[in-house]
């Protein structure tokens, strides 16, 4: 039976939305480049708001209502230092000093955004400022002034990122951990409110990753001068021209290439940190050749020597005197040169990955060759790298999966079960291949029982021997439902909670999805606290005395601040009180009954 005709004439009705606009072509309406409809572009309206997402070294920017930032660049360039740290200078004259360099560096990129960037008019456009939970108010303080007063935005608006992650993947609740570049911050929201007091931070995080990096190929890495001539590439062997890798050559965009085209994360290696690896016959490792069970002398331990980029050669030679070659132990110690070296033979047994050569531009003192030099990265180098960043140090310095958990045990009992079967990871830090499955696995480390110690012979034996430390035994009842929204390869879920969250976010990438966020809320005419000019003005005039001088406090911050932050506004109250009056602190008094005379 053939199917009727519709009245077009055509044999079948498809509801497929149309490839070509709907819309008589004209050179006013076109569709967006992120999007195949016929929506009209950011670039010929000013309804949309600018989102800008500024990190301490990468700025994500664009218009709401797309998929993706216009722009993707690294403030202040690719081999400068981030635009703040966390610390500050103490002096005032210092400070004073540091606070104009970074007003100018943030005129600079703000101006960039609109005018190279996004090709926009500032004095058309709201701004939905992507806030992140640490960032410091005098920070923002520039910011706003700088868009306010040079570029004479209409309003700014101060979005928690965190939140806006959330609105990403389309929930309200979860627990958000964001994996930056000077710190990873685990922040629970529940129903759109960010739980600020129970927020948890650590250091450990991207600026890390790449000072370990580097120490690690410091240490460990080989590099080939190129030859002098033709006829000495074809006659000397590469090994004859090996050498130690020089301290000019690690420059940051050599390392930030390395970490973000070659490194990944590698599965536990099972147990505890301070297992050791399965030994072969005939090759036993002593205690003193194996990594300490104490976090004083773990392997983030010896990243330290590479944190600082710019100290001197003779001082890296001396620091990294102690493995004269990490590729031919020595006859004196064929086992190698003390813990480092064990850590290394380690994860050289455990690692699988191949090792890779790069081409680097030779140091200035050596550039007497012919072409670019090579960097040679050792396999488990690529793939040991990041356990810096699961290996907990002091308090100051939790992993991230102590993160985590830390900031679940701050939270209400009765909120537990819910963030943490909705954790979602976001950060650039988090988008290392492996990284989010290898979190889960970490979170399930940390949750599980603690092993038995081995029974020893009690010194006092009318003394009961101490419980084994187990900060988190309180958590154990949670493993089962442990899931985190955008995990690529979830494990076979145990819960019917765990099944319906694990692996279910849209695929945004992590470090966009804050910004992803921003666009969500511009498109939808909401966001977080907004500024306008004109509350701006009138809160600018009220901080100048007489003279037109800047009124400051005695921290040097403003007098009144306008912008919104929540160290310095009072918590929010909690359950109403039971009484009907809260001045009332006597116990509430019933009536007397009433006593009838002359019953």
């Amino acid at each position: 039976m053939a199917a009727p005709a519709t009245p077009q004439g055509k044999t079948s009705y498809d509801p497929k939305t149309p490839t070509i606009a709907r819309v008589a072509s004209t050179s006013a309406v076109q569709s967006s480049p992120h999007y195949a409809t016929t929506r009209r572009h950011s670039l010929y309206g000013v309804e949309d708001r600018v989102i800008i997402d500024a990190g301490s070294r990468i700025w994500k920017v664009g218009f709401s209502g797309e998929g993706r930032p216009r722009d993707v660049f690294y403030a202040g360039g690719l081999n400068e230092t981030p635009l703040w740290s966390l610390s500050r200078a103490k002096d005032a004259a210092e400070k004073a000093e540091q606070e104009r360099i970074l007003e100018v560096k943030l005129e600079q990129c703000l101006r960039s955004v609109f005018h190279d960037s996004l090709l926009t008019d500032p004095k058309a456009r709201k701004v939905i400022l992507v806030e992140h939970p640490l960032l410091p108010l005098y920070i923002k303080d520039m910011m706003a002034r700088v868009l306010f007063e040079n570029l004479q935005v209409p309003s700014v608006s101060f979005a928690s990122s965190h939140l806006l992650s959330l609105f990403a993947v389309g929930r309200i609740t979860g627990l958000v951990v964001d994996c930056g570049h000077l710190e990873s911050i685990a922040l629970p929201i529940f129903a759109a409110r960010p739980l600020f007091p129970h927020l948890r931070s650590t250091p450990i995080a991207g600026a890390r990753l790449s000072s370990h990096l580097r120490a690690l190929l410091l240490l460990f890495g080989t590099y080939l001068p190129p030859p002098t001539s033709l006829s000495a590439a074809a006659n000397i062997p590469a090994a004859n021209r090996a050498m130690r890798v020089p301290q000019e050559v690690l420059t940051d965009a050599v390392v930030e290439e390395i970490k973000a085209r070659c490194c990944f994360v590698g599965d536990a290696l099972g147990g505890s940190h301070n297992e050791t690896r399965d030994l072969a016959p005939g090759d036993e490792l002593s205690e003193s050749d194996l990594p300490p069970s104490d976090s004083t002398q773990s392997e983030s331990d010896f990243s330290l020597a590479g944190r600082e980029s710019n100290f001197s050669s003779h001082r890296a030679s001396s620091e990294f005197s102690i493995i004269s070659n990490p590729r031919v132990p020595s006859a004196d110690n064929p086992r190698g040169e003390g813990h480092l070296q064990a850590i290394a033979t380690m994860y050289k047994r455990h690692s699988t990955a191949t090792e890779l050569q790069m081409r680097v531009v030779p140091p200035a003192a050596q550039q007497t060759g012919t072409g670019r030099g090579t960097l040679i990265i050792p396999g488990w180098v690529r793939e040991r790298t990041a356990e810096v960043l699961f290996e907990g140090g002091d308090v100051d310095e939790s992993s991230t999966a102590e993160v985590i958990l830390d900031s679940l045990l701050k939270v209400p009992v009765d909120l537990r079960k819910t963030l943490a079967s909705s954790i979602l990871v976001v950060g650039g830090t988090s988008m290392l291949p492996g990284f989010i499955p290898r979190l889960q696995q970490e979170l399930l480390r940390a949750v599980a029982p603690p092993p038995v110690p081995p029974p020893r012979h009690p010194t006092r034996p009318e003394r009961r021997p101490l419980p084994p430390y187990d900060p988190y035994a309180s958590l154990r009842p949670l493993l089962p439902y442990f899931a985190i929204l955008n995990n690529p390869s979830p494990p076979p879920a145990t819960t019917a909670r765990a099944g319906a969250n694990a692996g279910k976010a849209p695929a945004f990438s992590p470090a966009t999805m804050a910004w992803v966020g921003g666009s969500l809320a511009g498109s939808l005419k909401t966001g977080g606290v907004e500024v306008n000019r004109e509350q701006w003005d009138l809160a600018d005039s009220e901080n100048r005395d007489d003279d037109g001088n800047m009124d400051v406090s005695m921290d040097g911050e403003r007098t009144q601040i306008v912008l919104p932050d929540w160290t310095r506004s009072p918590l929010p109250s909690g359950a109403p009180s039971a009484l009907p009056n809260p001045q009332m602190s006597s116990p509430i008094r019933m009536p007397s009954p009433q006593v009838r005379v002359g019953a």
